[in-house]
């Protein structure tokens, strides 16, 4: 689990990184950033049942928001989403953020099996 923990924590700080130069830096920074640093706390041990599970609702609630916009995207035959890393319409960017935020939960499900299978708080 540990090596699995580094290689997320290490993605995820990969991912926050890459948001610098996007329309809404900040945001996505701070999101990925998050999971990047829980996975840290991970690595070493400190795992909390009740931040993951807090952080994975905001998420959550974030994703369900964009659900909409997902299911237009799809509803529109699925247009590609990666032509060009600008997102000159609007359901690249919405697609977008709402398949991070997928990564961002499941990883926190990730975290939380950890939690529950070491018996952590």
């Amino acid at each position: 689990m540990k090596i699995s923990n580094i290689v997320l924590a290490a993605i995820f700080a990969l991912f926050a990184i890459v948001q610098l130069n996007d329309v809404d830096p900040w945001r996505w920074v701070m999101i990925y950033g998050i999971v990047s640093i829980i996975y840290v706390f991970a690595i070493f041990g400190y795992i909390r049942r009740w931040v993951v599970l807090g952080f994975a609702a905001i998420c959550l609630i974030e994703f369900v928001r964009l659900m909409p916009e997902f299911i237009n995207w799809i509803n529109m035959g699925m247009p590609t989403i990666t032509g060009s890393m600008k997102a000159e319409e609007p359901h690249v960017e919405y697609t977008r953020e709402f398949l991070g935020l997928l990564l961002c939960i499941l990883a926190m499900g990730h975290l939380y099996y950890q939690a529950v299978k070491q018996k952590l708080n």
